[in-house]
């Protein structure tokens, strides 16, 4: 059986103009696993936010930059 399409309207985009204020708080623990899954099986809905800030802690922030820098030795 074929799947049947359906063709939707493209959105106003002056819909999208403004970005909703942050207002859902969930921990890192609960939130990095579900994104490495999208990113890993490339769910394209991830790219959608990728221009999304986030709002970090500044100790995970420095974290985060040194870990960036860390370069191994063999």
């Amino acid at each position: 059986m074929a799947a049947q399409l359906r063709v939707y309207q493209s959105p106003d985009d002056s819909v999208y103009d403004e970005s909703p204020e942050p207002s859902v708080r969930v921990s890192l623990g609960e939130l990095l696993p579900l994104i490495a899954l999208a990113h890993r099986r490339n769910y394209l809905w991830l790219q959608d936010f990728l221009d999304d800030q986030v709002t970090i802690t500044p100790d995970l922030y420095e974290v985060l930059r040194t870990f960036r820098s860390y370069r191994p030795s063999a």
